[in-house]
């Protein structure tokens, strides 16, 4: 990983280049369970220490308040398409983009495939024509498993720009990362601390933040970022903020890598997309 720079308060670092051109930042900011009262101060000070992208999502009832605090910056925006919404999709992104006080947005997911209401492939149909009309910059999934992904890209010829996945040092998700990267399509890990508690007291994770003299969750974030993983941590308090942005900084040796990929235990702590 190359080592990045700071200009003016912004955090640079070598974009992804999507498979549909466009670039998107590797490390960004996630607000999942911030209250919409205080995400707006809390955006404004993950810009301030350097995140260029901002991960927000319809059902996180935030909206309005990320949009807030990303007002007059350029940070890469993106919102998801719940689950309720997919033979309804254009109107439901034109609440967001209302909420969040922009014309259009740069990534637009769907949330969850959810197969048992089996509609994710005309939710991604309507994606494809809400991109083609500007009002989505980008287009990708969340959650998606490879079936699913190779049913709507043989329905459309579209393949999704992103996955956002569950994705940690206990659930590392290998064949799922092949798939994308064989199709061109960026892995996105939510939950890439694994919740917290569980990942961050792991004895080898200890070890290493102990070795390189910094917490377990930067060690854990210069992980995904090693492995070439685009990385939303959620963080609310500007010290989490700030050493979120550090592990930018951090390089791990392969021999750190390697232990930690070692963690894998192949278990889900969010839910399973198969059934959800």
């Amino acid at each position: 990983m190359e080592p990045p720079s700071r200009v003016d308060g912004w955090l640079w670092m070598q974009d992804f280049t999507l498979n549909d051109g466009r670039s998107m930042p590797r490390l960004g900011m996630g607000t999942y369970q911030i209250n919409d009262s205080q995400v707006a101060a809390i955006v404004r000070d993950g810009l301030d220490h350097g995140f260029r992208l901002v991960d927000t999502a319809a059902i996180y009832g935030n909206e309005r308040g990320v949009g807030d605090g990303l007002k007059s910056s350029e940070a890469f925006l993106t919102t998801k398409l719940w689950n309720d919404r997919h033979g309804d999709t254009a109107a439901a992104l034109d609440e967001s983009l209302a909420l969040l006080g922009v014309d259009a947005v740069d990534l637009y997911l769907i949330h969850w495939p959810v197969p048992g209401d089996d509609r994710y492939v005309e939710a991604w149909e309507a994606l494809i024509r809400l991109r083609d009309a500007g009002k989505a910059r980008s287009i990708g999934v969340s959650n998606f498993l490879l079936d699913h992904l190779e049913r709507i890209i043989g329905a459309t010829g579209v393949t999704p720009a992103v996955n956002q996945i569950e994705l940690h040092p206990f659930f590392q998700q290998h064949e799922a990362r092949a798939f994308h990267e064989a199709h061109g399509i960026v892995t996105q890990s939510w939950s890439p601390i694994g919740q917290g508690k569980d990942v961050l007291q792991d004895d080898t994770i200890a070890r290493i933040a102990a070795a390189h003299g910094c917490s377990a969750a930067r060690v854990v974030i210069a992980w995904h970022l090693a492995h070439g993983l685009s990385v939303i941590p959620k963080a609310s308090s500007a010290d989490h903020l700030a050493d979120n942005v550090a592990a930018a900084d951090l390089s791990l040796s392969p021999e750190d890598v390697a232990a930690i990929d070692a963690l894998d235990r192949g278990e889900r702590m969010g839910p399973d997309p198969a059934t959800f």
